[in-house]
């Protein structure tokens, strides 16, 4: 019989029988043709199963596309044939144990022994406290020398490494070494109890609290079988939108004092945490923690949180748009950005980039335009993107999507929004099933998939921040450009340490 991978829907589960089980030949080929001919990796990790191991892809082209296979104890390398299949499977590797023989760099991914012996595969001294113990990527010549940042950096943030090769000043090549925020999500809501995985979701990267928690949410409502009523679907929307908003406006800020061009910076600081409040205002959590749960939501948005919301969004909307054309106007700033950490769209289609940092390099996908949830398939969300794949266009394209942020919440708060209220609950899952969900985060495409055994508790429960495609986008912008741009293309990705670390 002439298996494919099988269509699914976002947010919808399907029974695990009814998922191509192809054999490993033909999940390969079929999984690297999908995706040089434009398709893309959503999710592609492995799962132990009746003492099996197994790989399961998730990809998408015009829809979802999802088949697995039984995985051989080493196999030849997809990103061999197929680039953006590169970060998974050394993730995979590392967790299983499982060698792809042939892939260009095989290196951990966060240095932690995990489900299988990882030992064999790596050939390595392994310790799972060391990060860094592998080689990094050099460059031989009598005139290159290398300059190592971190993990420990100057402030308060989150640890990483980064290693340039250079030439004087010229950066041949970066490499970006994570791992240190490793906390074991995964492995937490694999083992916890129900009650207690919202919160442990929506913990996974701080300033994506709505993001996560709203894919988790989803997902245990697809397999609960459990609906959400359209006011709820209303404030998750509102809510996922202000930590957009927030955040966007807060690296603009960023970005404006990297150039040392204050105002704006300044600006930003206080508007970013005036759009925190509106958060605060909703749920009593400025980062929306608190807000979804599976079900629907906790909070709901009554007439005078509506007219206090509507009056903080007019008034601020102004000065939003005033400071935007201020920063981009500038002179000095535009001869910062323009040019500034190119990255080409053909780079960025290899490398999988998403959200503001894919469509800065002309890649329009959005998931609340193409895989809508929530009350997203309602509203138009116009292809945003910018051709030039510099600090500009990750900028511009910041500034664009906060104001038609502002837009879609002013849309949705003028008429009354009634919502049952829920609170934590055990809900029963389907047992042997399979959900994906994706939503629009503000880094860009997140996704959460569950898998249930036979009694329906999670068989496997895997992550996927946007940070996770998007790290090499910010080590591909610095090839041949000045050491010191490297702050200024930093601050225009401002990717999450701990959302990539898990």
């Amino acid at each position: 019989m002439n298996m494919n991978f099988k269509t699914i829907s976002n947010g919808k589960a399907i029974p695990i029988e009814s998922i191509p089980h192809l054999p490993f030949d033909d999940f390969s080929t079929q999984a690297t043709e999908i995706v040089s001919g434009g398709g893309k990796v959503v999710q592609f990790f492995a799962f132990q199963i009746e003492g099996t191991v197994r790989l399961m892809a998730v990809l998408r082209a015009d829809d979802l596309l999802v088949a697995s296979c039984d995985s051989p104890e080493n196999y030849p390398a997809l990103t061999a044939r197929c680039s953006p299949f590169h970060m998974f499977e050394r993730e995979i590797a590392e967790q299983y144990g499982i060698r792809p023989e042939g892939h260009p760099w095989l290196k951990m991914v966060r240095y932690h022994a995990n489900c299988r012996n990882v030992d064999d595969v790596f050939g390595n001294d392994y310790s799972e406290d060391i990060p860094g113990r592998f080689n990094y990527y050099s460059v031989a010549g009598d005139e290159i020398h290398e300059v190592a940042v971190g993990p420990v950096h100057a402030g308060v943030i989150e640890p990483g490494h980064f290693r340039f090769n250079c030439i004087g000043e010229r950066v041949l090549n970066l490499e970006i070494q994570l791992g240190y925020q490793h906390r074991g999500a995964e492995d937490l809501l694999l083992r916890a109890d129900c009650k207690r995985l919202p919160f442990i979701a929506e913990n996974i990267a701080g300033d994506t609290s709505v993001g996560h928690s709203l894919c988790h949410a989803q997902a245990m409502e697809a397999l609960a079988g459990t609906g959400t009523d359209d006011g709820s679907r209303i404030i998750r929307t509102i809510g996922l939108e202000l930590e957009r908003i927030a955040n966007h406006v807060g690296d603009l800020g960023a970005l404006s004092g990297d150039v040392a061009f204050l105002p704006p910076a300044n600006f930003c600081g206080r508007m970013r945490g005036d759009f925190l409040n509106m958060s605060l205002l909703m749920c009593g959590n400025r980062f929306g923690k608190g807000l979804v749960r599976p079900g629907g939501v906790r909070f709901s948005l009554d007439k005078d949180n509506r007219r206090d919301l509507t009056a903080r969004i007019g008034e601020l909307k102004p000065q939003v748009k005033h400071v935007i054309q201020l920063l981009l106007s500038t002179s000095s700033v535009r001869s910062r950005f323009e040019g500034c950490g190119v990255v080409s769209r053909s780079d960025a289609e290899r490398l999988g980039l998403v959200g503001p940092a894919g469509r800065a390099c002309g890649i329009p996908y959005d998931v609340r335009r193409c895989f809508p949830t929530e009350h997203y398939g309602k509203l138009d969300i116009p292809e945003n993107s910018e051709p030039t794949g510099d600090v500009w266009a990750r900028a511009k394209v910041r500034a664009d999507e906060v104001m038609q942020s502002i837009e879609i919440i002013e849309s949705l708060l003028p008429n009354p929004v009634k919502t049952e209220i829920v609170d934590v609950s055990e809900n029963r899952m389907a047992p042997d099933s399979f959900v994906v969900t994706l939503n629009e985060a503000w880094r860009g495409e997140l996704s959460h998939c569950i898998i249930t055994d036979a009694s329906g508790g999670i068989l496997r429960y895997k992550v996927k921040d946007p940070s996770f495609h998007n790290w090499n986008g910010l080590s591909m912008s610095l090839r041949n450009a000045g050491i010191s741009d490297f702050p200024l293309n930093n601050k225009s990705y401002n990717l999450s340490y701990c959302g990539f670390d898990l």
